[in-house]
């Protein structure tokens, strides 16, 4: 069963394919080296096949759920300064 996150979330790139593909209307397969493990996107749309659509620093690209996971931003707890 794949995860599901929300369009507009941050997602992190836990591994990395053997390659990736455009989030193009035509996509194209590129080599994995374009992104790399640990680099955050932000959720585009989902797409048929169980696919991502995601907007990473050098361009769109579609990945499997396997491959990210949901960055959750945690507030700091606040520390009083007495």
């Amino acid at each position: 069963m794949s995860k599901e996150f929300v369009i507009g979330s941050k997602v992190r790139v836990v591994a990395l394919p053997s390659y990736i593909k455009t989030a193009e209307p035509m996509p194209m397969l590129r080599p994995p080296d374009l992104i790399h493990i640990g680099e955050e996107g932000i959720v585009l749309d989902r797409r048929p096949g169980g696919y991502w659509g995601i907007r990473f620093a050098n361009g769109s690209f579609l990945l499997d759920s396997e491959y990210i996971e949901s960055v959750e931003e945690t507030p700091e707890p606040q520390k009083s300064e007495e």
